[in-house]
């Protein structure tokens, strides 16, 4: 939803090679961009398919009763995203291969709706092109530059703003609107800014967001810089992940305000949710919880990922090879792999795997363990780095922080941050680069 494709973190998946983007079509066709597309009607079949994606989330306890709840019935995502990118070619297949369906298009509509309301992540923008008056049909090569979030995440993180009639509310990372649909929705569109890098996304977002009778100030900049001209803001909601807490934003943030982002390093495995809150007395409460699911990152880090010829290494190549009695931490451990990619930054875990494996694409270093009996481990490494015992390293010091999930963020004279366990047991500073064995 934002200046990057935006969405749930998916670690084993490596992103797109950024190849040359063509557009496969009619040579006689003609060139110049379409007319401006009438809004997609909200049918019966799309308020269908939203009751469904509605129940799905009730279902899966990622949405409550409630006005976001009722957002979500109410708002037709066709209208907001009436075309959409679909991955035609495998993960890993070079060049990747999409389509663009339009809603306009009879043939399109079925595949569409359900990609709309699928609950996936939904690709919107090819290589930062024009979004209004594209030709739809067949590309071949190039990245997805912006995406709408997955509808859990979305809807979650909604629900944690607690939005409420007349709140003025600033969207960070505008993508296809649907956060800015829902604020508006609920807060009423007069004090709704929504704010991206990318031009073609807020005139898009401008005019669909029209479509549907609202007109919040769509504008485009520098997110981390929020927009101070219509702050304060008693809500400020980031789409794409940062380093650390942006200063400008948390000065814009009203007292009784509540800003939400997603907080981590180049990996795209173990994110943390960063709630920052200004009390009435204008003081600055920041925590960060271990989530397992967050926003994609942001411009001015890139994105670390595991190569298929990496992954096939990592799960069939041989290392050395040691017996342990210490269990690897669980996936449930969500604040001890949080602290891991902190304090040991530039790993990527292989959730494609069966067994626990980990690897560092910096230097080829990688891990995997086995499980071959009661409370023992075959532990598998290879490369400059000792995985495990980096893994180890931060278990222990997690558990004598008492297991926390949730780190407190403070906020320096000189302008650091950093992340404390309740006991101090586990620290880190929250850098705007990446340190240590980062690559």
């Amino acid at each position: 939803m934002n200046q990057v494709p935006n969405a749930s973190a998916t670690p084993a998946s490596p992103p797109p090679d950024p190849l040359e983007f063509t557009v496969l079509s009619d040579p006689t066709a003609p060139t110049a961009p379409l007319p401006p597309a009438q809004p997609a009607e909200d049918t019966s079949q799309a308020a269908a398919a939203r009751a469904a994606m509605v129940t799905r989330l009730e279902s899966s306890g990622a949405l409550r009763p409630g006005p976001v709840r009722e957002a979500l019935l109410a708002l037709p995502r066709q209208i907001l995203m009436p075309q959409a990118y679909v991955r035609r070619s495998a993960p890993d297949e070079t060049p990747p291969r999409w389509d663009l369906l339009d809603f306009s298009r009879p043939a399109d509509q079925e595949e569409l709706l359900g990609l709309l309301h699928s609950g996936d992540s939904i690709s919107i923008q090819h290589d930062g092109e024009p979004i209004l008056g594209r030709r739809p049909g067949p590309r071949c090569g190039g990245v997805i530059t912006a995406m709408s979030s997955t509808m859990s995440l979305t809807a979650d993180l909604l629900q944690q703003l607690d939005l409420r009639p007349g709140q003025r509310v600033l969207d960070v990372g505008t993508g296809a609107g649907v956060t800015a649909a829902a604020a508006c929705f609920v807060c009423g569109d007069a004090g709704v800014v929504t704010l991206d890098i990318d031009p073609h996304v807020t005139a898009a977002a401008r005019e669909r967001l029209s479509a549907l009778g609202y007109r919040p100030a769509t504008v485009t900049g520098d997110g981390t810089n929020g927009w101070a001209a219509a702050g304060p803001f008693d809500r400020i909601f980031v789409s794409f992940a940062v380093r650390q807490l942006p200063q400008a934003l948390v000065v814009q943030l009203a007292p009784g305000g509540r800003a939400l982002m997603t907080l981590g390093t180049s990996s795209p495995s173990w994110p943390g949710l960063a709630v920052i809150e200004r009390r009435r007395d204008g003081s600055v409460e920041g925590r960060l919880r271990a989530v397992e699911f967050g926003h994609r990152a942001g411009a001015g880090f890139d994105r670390l990922f595991l190569s298929a010829a990496f992954r096939e290494e990592i799960t069939t190549a041989n290392g050395w090879t040691q017996r342990s009695m210490l269990a690897p931490p669980p996936d449930t451990a969500r604040g001890m792999w949080l602290a891991l990619d902190h304090l040991y930054p530039g790993m990527v875990r292989h959730f494609g795997a069966k067994e626990l494996t980990v690897g560092a694409p910096g230097c080829l270093s990688w891990m995997r363990v086995r499980a071959v009996g009661y409370r023992r481990w075959d532990v598998t490494t290879s490369g400059p780095r000792d995985i495990w015992a980096e893994i180890q390293d931060v278990a222990g010091r997690w558990r004598a922080a008492g297991e926390p999930d949730t780190f407190r963020i403070h906020f320096d004279a000189d302008g650091g941050q950093r992340a404390t366990s309740p006991n101090g047991a586990v620290t880190w500073q929250l850098s705007p680069a990446e340190t240590g064995d980062a690559r």
